[in-house]
């Protein structure tokens, strides 16, 4: 039975929204903090599954522990899907999230509104220490809004418009944020996926017992 789930990420604004969507499993959540030597994974994938699948791995062969690692992506459509994977990194590999937001609105700059459609995806993988790797997907449908907006979430929160709700996702809380995101929805079907692993590691034990 699964009993300790590693984050394998160190941002801390993730970590903080990994807590809050796993928090009810009833298992202990580790994070990289406690793993001071584990390896910087280096995401050079060309799909979010690559890179999401890679980290997990790493930190799960590192630990000796499941580990859980997710990737999202935004594609503008009026960019051709840009940034696309390279979102993190959109204005350089040191950017800030202000920077990557600033970049994406000045490439938008003059395209009206009906054109500005976008989605994240956000892709989750499932490591356990022996060789199994499940994949979960979430995806958000919005618009790039004119200016950012909202002082809540990270990345490009302040500029990603939902357009029923009239806000970015920087202008949620946390709360309402779980509920509709794509990292949320992603979450939603790890936690059942890791329940089923749950269940397979138990049936594996019972069946090494006979």
């Amino acid at each position: 039975m699964i009993h300790e789930l590693v984050l394998a990420t160190r941002n801390r604004h993730k970590v903080e929204e990994l807590v809050a969507l796993l928090g009810d499993l009833g298992i202990t959540i580790r994070t990289l903090d406690e793993f001071p030597d584990a390896p910087e994974v280096v995401e050079d994938g060309d799909a979010c599954e690559d890179n999401a699948v890679k980290k997990a791995r790493a930190i799960a062969d590192f630990t000796g522990l499941p580990a859980v690692a997710d990737d999202t992506g935004l594609e503008v459509d009026a960019l051709g899907g840009r940034p696309g994977v390279y979102a993190a990194r959109y204005a350089g590999e040191n950017a800030t999230y202000e920077d990557n937001c600033r970049k994406l609105l000045r490439e938008l700059t003059g395209v009206p509104r009906e054109q500005r459609t976008a989605r994240f995806l956000t892709v989750a993988a499932i490591a356990l220490p022996s060789d199994g790797i499940q994949v979960a997907r979430g995806t958000l449908h919005g618009m790039i809004a004119e200016e950012a907006s909202g002082t809540l979430g990270f990345g490009y929160d302040p500029v990603f418009l939902i357009p029923e709700l009239g806000k970015t996702l920087a202008q949620l809380s946390t709360g309402q944020k779980n509920v509709i995101s794509h990292r949320a929805k992603a979450f939603i079907q790890a936690k059942d996926l890791l329940r089923e692993m749950e269940f397979e590691v138990i049936e594996s034990g019972r069946s090494a017992a006979r």
